[in-house]
């Protein structure tokens, strides 16, 4: 009997939440009659996104009402609601999810109340009938478990009126799916833009000027040959040292853009040197990349992969503190697996997004480092910056960044990249 009453009690919790929605959608209406009036008016569209967007968070608290009694999760399905106010009024007007949320707010306040004024006349008859059946007769309960009941009915048909078509999931996936790729795009021309500047400062304030001191010293030279032969050598001897150091700038340039060693020795052997010239003590392992008969990555998955690994490792030596690092490498299906970890002080913060092209990624705003914390891979010591370029870089290719970072450590960049082998 005491799990009968406590099941009853719950589902009557259930109903009494659903009754009070329903007075909430009695108001709702009120809204609604405005809005269309003001959208009539034309001044008034603005109105209408903000309406659609109420009605949205109304039917979303209902389907996790109806999730937490069933135990099923009810799906849902939008078209974003982006954009300037005419096309956010044309979305909200032409979004099938629109018109199933009224449908389900002008049913709902019919049989959620009447659901719920139906669990109060059981529980009137309940008490009593059951008290006696159960009580005295020693039999189980007949009327208190049609509260349940009630509740059940409840879930079945706001789960029915709220659940969207399959024709209209593909739809708002494929609208959110764009949306997402545009998100990514942006963030992968924002990337290039910062690259090309980046290179184009490297350029300017090394290797031309470099290049620009050497000129001038064979200039100086060529005048003072025929009079001072001494000078002019030592002016030589300092324009062949320009030349080197501009070389030297113009390879530093060059790994830049795409390292010559991943050409050659491919992402495993090209880690693996990064490892060894990080200053940490770091282990690399490697799940299915060794051998020779071992297919390659595209190169634009390979450079991504290498330069999470150099931004991690340059950031770990600098910031965290620690002394050692891990990096693993796996082939898995369809994907290449990036993780680097160090023990370091942790407390890094990264953009809250999944680069998953996962709009989050590339889209997020630029993350920050705690000072004194280990920027994990924050790409030389750019702070948040790098951590948004390694995400921008990771979304172009529709790949998916993690990082963890607690304070105390550890920190651990997890990147997974699509990969066809």
């Amino acid at each position: 009997m005491r799990e009968t009453v406590e099941q009853a009690g719950r589902a009557t919790a259930q109903l009494m939440r659903g009754a009070a929605l329903a007075l909430v959608s009695y108001l709702f209406i009120g809204l609604l009659l405005f809005t269309a009036f003001a959208t009539v008016l034309v001044v008034g569209a603005g109105v209408l996104p903000e309406t659609v967007l109420l009605l949205r968070r109304m039917a979303g608290f209902k389907r996790r009402q109806v999730a937490a009694w069933t135990g099923q999760p009810v799906p849902e399905a939008y078209a974003p609601l982006t954009g300037e106010l005419f096309e956010r009024v044309r979305t909200a007007t032409r979004d099938p999810g629109t018109y199933r949320d009224l449908r389900w707010l002008f049913a709902h306040f019919g049989y959620g109340l009447l659901l719920a004024y139906g669990s109060l006349i059981v529980w009137s008859f309940g008490w009593f009938v059951d008290g006696v059946w159960c009580g005295l007769l020693r039999r189980p309960a007949v009327v208190l478990p049609l509260v349940s009941r009630l509740a059940d009915l409840d879930a079945a048909w706001s789960g029915a009126l709220l659940t969207p078509s399959p024709e209209a999931r593909r739809s708002a996936a494929l609208a959110e799916r764009v949306e997402e790729l545009t998100v990514t795009r942006a963030g992968a021309v924002a990337a290039h833009g910062a690259e090309l500047r980046r290179i184009e400062r490297d350029l300017h304030d090394g290797a031309q000027a470099r290049l620009v001191a050497m000129s001038m010293r064979v200039g100086l030279a060529r005048r003072a040959f025929d009079k001072d032969p001494d000078a002019a050598r030592r002016l030589l001897d300092d324009a062949q040292h320009q030349a080197e150091e501009a070389l030297t700038e113009l390879r530093h340039v060059v790994r830049g853009i795409h390292p010559p060693i991943l050409t050659d020795r491919g992402l495993l052997g090209a880690v693996r040197a990064l490892a060894a010239s990080s200053g940490l003590d770091v282990a690399v392992d490697a799940d299915g990349l060794e051998g020779e008969d071992v297919p390659r990555a595209p190169a634009a998955v390979e450079a991504a992969a290498y330069f999470v690994v150099a931004e991690a490792l340059t950031n770990a030596a600098k910031h965290s503190g620690s002394e050692r690092a891990w990096v693993e490498l796996a082939r898995t299906a369809g994907r290449l697996r990036v993780v680097v970890r160090d023990e370091g002080r942790g407390g890094a913060e990264t953009p809250a997004a999944t680069a998953s092209g996962t709009a989050a990624s590339g889209a997020a705003a630029s993350g920050t480092v705690a000072p004194g914390t280990v920027a994990a891979g924050t790409g030389g010591g750019m702070g948040g910056s790098g951590l948004l370029g390694m995400r921008r870089r990771v979304a172009a290719l529709d790949g998916i960044m993690e990082v963890t970072s607690p304070a105390g450590g550890p920190t651990v960049i997890e990147v997974e990249l699509p990969c066809a082998w």
